[in-house]
C-alpha cells in the first residue's frame, strides 16, 4: 500500500488562450463548464477573464464597470506534466471548446507558460481594484473642451487646464464676466463636448 502523504499535488502553471472579443467570460463559462463534466477540476483550478474595477462617466452619469485589461484572452491555470506538457485529457478538453483560440507563446504542441512575475502582478492587481474600490477613470486631459454639467457652473463651458487623478479633480477655465477664470470641479462633473 502507498503511502498518501508521499503523493505530490499536480504542478500547475498558468497559459493564456486566445478567445473572440467581448465573448471572454461566455468562454470562460463553457470551458469550466467542460472541466466540470469531465471532473477535470483538479487539473484545471482556475480560468480568470483579468479584469479592474474602473468608476466612469457616460452620458453624465457615474458609475463602476469592470473593464477587461486584456481583450481576445482569457488565463487558465492548469495541470502540467514533469515534461511541463498538459496533460491530455486537459488538452482536448481545451481543443475541442468551440471559440477556445490557440494559446499564446510558444509552438502550437508546445504552449509556452506564463512567468510567474506576470501572473503574480495580474492577480495582485485584481485583487487591489477590488480591495480598494473602483479606480477613477477619468478621461479628460489637458486642453480638451468640456462643458460642466453640476454645480454653479452649469452650462458653461471651458477648456481642462488640469487634471488630478489622485483626488478626482479636474481644474477647468471658464469664461465669467468676460475672464478666463479657473474652476476646480469634480471629475464627474463636467463631460466633453
Amino acid at each position: 500500500m502507498s503511502d498518501p502523504s508521499a503523493i505530490t499535488p499536480p504542478t500547475t502553471r498558468w497559459f493564456v488562450l486566445r478567445v473572440p472579443s467581448n465573448l471572454e467570460n461566455k468562454m470562460r463559462d463553457k470551458l469550466m463548464a467542460g472541466v466540470g463534466n469531465q471532473s477535470l477540476e483538479p487539473m484545471v483550478p482556475n480560468v480568470l477573464v483579468p479584469t479592474e474595477t474602473v468608476s466612469e462617466i457616460k452620458g453624465g452619469k457615474k458609475r463602476v464597470v469592470q473593464r477587461k485589461l486584456y481583450p481576445g484572452y482569457i488565463m487558465v491555470e492548469m495541470a502540467v506534466q514533469e515534461d511541463g506538457t498538459i496533460p491530455e485529457p486537459v488538452w482536448f478538453l481545451i481543443r475541442e471548446t468551440a471559440g477556445i483560440g490557440d494559446f499564446v507563446g510558444g509552438d502550437r504542441h508546445a504552449p509556452t507558460p506564463m512567468d510567474d512575475h506576470e501572473v503574480e502582478r495580474i492577480l495582485v492587481g485584481m485583487r487591489q481594484s477590488t480591495d480598494e474600490g473602483p479606480a477613477l477613470k477619468i478621461s479628460f486631459k489637458v486642453g480638451d473642451r468640456v462643458k460642466v454639467n453640476e454645480g454653479p457652473f452649469e452650462s458653461y463651458n471651458g477648456v481642462v487646464d488640469e487634471v488630478n487623478t489622485e483626488k478626482g479633480l479636474v481644474r477647468v477655465i471658464v469664461t465669467i464676466f468676460g475672464r478666463e477664470t479657473p474652476v476646480e470641479l469634480e471629475y464627474w462633473q463636467v463631460e466633453q463636448t
